[in-house]
């Protein structure tokens, strides 16, 4: 019998970069019958590492074939060939060297893609200089990379968030702008990482021009983008207050809450103030105990993350 393709999700594993350089997968033969009755040996199955959160796709892209959710799942995805019968299963008093055989069953094969979608509880949106990388610093392990000038942040970023005894991962993406949906910027090419999520921090920049305005055009992209990604729960969060006096942030507040916020948490990611009150938020939607094998990393290699890591679609 020759070797199955197995998939397996590992743990230590957060990007797809290693199938850039190597596309082609093909299990070992079992060996050939031998004489004095020796049956062939089967082959080894072929197994192939990948991380959490990787779905594998039809080749039209159509359908999802696989889904890797946690640590250790395998699917054995193409089963290798079956052995044919050697001329000594035809062997009969009368016969006693046939020479007829029976071949066997080719194995199977399938192009696919592959799509990571990472595996994260909270996920994080906003304009593009929200002020996203900074909350993700202030409140998590993670090293994200802050700048005054817009798109600093050009690959998904993981950070494990430890609040009041339990841990929960959020996900910053590269900020949205106006027309996404349509290809604008590069912020919708990494929403698909947040469509795991249980719910969605939508930092609004309180020194921005508008802000409810701003907190409209990334519901727009959402609901554009689709799939489900604009009815997850959201908690606006009115950020950089610390540039405010109280009186501003709270009208800039109200405003938002005529757009259509349910409720507007006033923080700074800089100072970490209101910090608190937004995390047991966060908290009321995630699981009594919330955790994940999903570890905080980032996508180093920018173009990677552009043509591998984010979905074929």
């Amino acid at each position: 019998k020759g070797g199955d393709i197995v998939f397996e999700a590992v743990q230590g594993l957060n990007t797809l970069i290693d199938f850039r350089y190597s596309q082609h997968f093909k299990a070992q033969r079992g060996t050939h019958g031998m004489g004095k009755d020796r049956t062939g040996a089967g082959a080894d199955d072929l197994v192939i590492p990948v991380p959490v959160g990787t779905q594998i796709l039809s080749e039209d892209k159509e359908e999802v074939l696989a889904d890797f959710t946690e640590v250790g799942q395998r699917i054995v995805f193409l089963e290798g060939g079956i052995g044919g019968r050697g001329n000594a299963s035809y062997k009969t008093s009368t016969n006693r060297a046939p020479r007829q055989h029976q071949p066997g069953i080719p194995g199977q094969e399938m192009w696919v893609w592959l799509r990571l979608k990472l595996l994260a509880d909270v996920g994080m949106l906003g304009l593009p200089n929200a002020g996203k990388s900074t909350f993700i610093n202030q409140v998590s392990n993670a090293k994200a990379k802050v700048g005054h000038y817009a798109f600093t942040t050009l690959v998904p970023k993981l950070g494990v968030v430890r609040h009041r005894a339990r841990e929960f991962v959020v996900a910053d993406i590269p900020g949205l702008i106006e027309g996404a949906a349509e290809g604008a910027g590069i912020g919708d090419r990494f929403l698909g990482h947040i469509e795991r999520c249980r719910v969605l921090i939508h930092l609004v920049d309180i020194s921005g021009d508008d802000p409810a305005e701003a907190m409209r055009t990334v519901n727009a992209e959402l609901a554009a983008y689709g799939s489900g990604l604009a009815d997850k729960p959201q908690l606006i969060a009115l950020n950089k207050i610390d540039l405010a006096d109280d009186e501003l942030a709270e009208g800039f507040a109200a405003e938002l809450r005529e757009a259509g916020a349910e409720r507007v948490f006033s923080i700074s990611g800089a100072t970490g103030a209101g910090m608190e009150a937004l995390l047991d938020a966060v908290l009321t939607y995630l699981p009594d105990r919330t955790s994940t094998e999903t570890k905080a990393a980032e996508i180093e290699d920018t173009e990677a993350a552009d043509q591998i890591v984010w979905s074929p679609l």
